[in-house]
């Protein structure tokens, strides 16, 4: 496909970011705001972004199964579907999404700010399910004192591990994404022993430095999350990030993994909750409890600057959308420059 410019999946790793999880509410009015804001999106980011010309703003729009026909007539991605709930040792639910924003910068007001004109623009016709706030603490560790994303691909490695190339023709430029909102039990935690601690991570707590394959039991989540098929190592391209409330005692890590193929993430997650083999699970779970979980198709930055008829359109299937009273979208959304500069960071 010529001419594809996929939106900021790898974009380099930021200190802050917003999560926002969204369904689309019935009727033509809601569809029409949001396929509205598709078309805008890069001139809400520029705007916003050029307060900060170094903040290095950027966000990602990403789509649920349920949704996506409401939105767009033609084809669909080839692998997109609901979130599948697994039921192993431990529980990974599957909940509402039909939108999927990432939005991230070096400060949390850039994020919170470019957040809120999207909202403003959707306002009555989308109901958001999920916020999360995310940060970067101290040397990239999560609230249970290790580094996460040591084994991240970076540059050509990460775009080919998160960007759909000629598998899926229709859509190449494109990205599937995992997200899983984890909760941590930190006073059970921070009572196991460090070298106990050390062999649920796999690794070092210290120095990040990895377990000796001797020393590193089958159960070790960086055992378990390694994937291979035909010998080669499959990669996601993570960028999870601690969240919190102090008040409320809640502490916990956002998970959000982009990959060319659901399957990789998804095998990944059966790994760590039924095991591999079955029963041998991530012991971190012991401690982390999964409370969401959404999967969604990023399309190209491309295809939302000329986002398909709507369905019902002329040659298009007929969708069935009743009219309601809410409010449509404010007009014109631009995609064009989700060309970011960033793009492949």
């Amino acid at each position: 496909m010529a001419n594809v410019v996929p939106q900021p999946v790898v974009a380099t790793l930021s200190r802050s970011a917003m999560f926002l999880v969204l369904t689309v509410n019935p009727g033509t009015t809601s569809v029409d705001a949001v396929r509205s804001l598709c078309g805008d999106l890069a001139g809400l980011l520029r705007a916003v972004g050029f307060r900060d010309l170094e903040g290095q703003l950027s966000c990602v729009m990403a789509f649920g199964s349920t949704v996506w026909d409401r939105l767009f007539a033609g084809p669909r991605p080839a692998s997109l579907h609901p979130f599948a709930e697994i039921n192993g040792v431990h529980r990974a639910p599957s909940t509402p999404g039909d939108i999927l924003l990432h939005i991230r910068a070096k400060r949390m007001d850039l994020c919170f700010e470019l957040a809120t004109q999207i909202l403003s623009r959707l306002d009555g016709s989308v109901n958001v399910v999920d916020e999360v706030h995310g940060f970067k603490y101290f040397d990239d560790r999560d609230l249970i004192g290790f580094v996460d994303g040591t084994e991240n691909p970076t540059g050509i490695e990460a775009v080919e591990a998160a960007v759909v190339a000629d598998e899926d023709p229709d859509f190449t430029g494109g990205s599937y994404v995992i997200v899983q909102k984890y909760l941590h039990d930190l006073k059970r935690w921070n009572d196991v022993p460090i070298e106990a601690q050390e062999k649920i991570i796999g690794r070092h707590k210290l120095s990040d430095i990895e377990l000796d394959d001797a020393a590193k039991p089958s159960y070790a989540h960086n055992v378990l999350t390694s994937i291979e098929e035909n010998g080669e190592e499959l990669d996601i391209v993570r960028d999870n990030m601690p969240f919190g409330d102090v008040g409320k005692g809640e502490f916990g890590t956002y998970f959000i993994g982009y990959a060319r193929s659901p399957s990789r993430t998804e095998k990944m997650l059966n790994n760590m909750f039924v095991g591999s083999p079955p029963g041998n699970y991530d012991r971190l779970l012991d401690f982390s409890v999964a409370v969401t979980g959404c999967l969604f198709f990023v399309p190209a930055a491309s295809f939302l600057n000329a986002i398909p008829d709507a369905p019902g359109a002329t040659g298009a299937r007929p969708v069935s959308e009743p009219d309601e009273d809410a409010p449509a979208g404010d007009g014109s959304l631009g995609i064009g420059s989700l060309k970011m500069e960033n793009t492949h960071g």
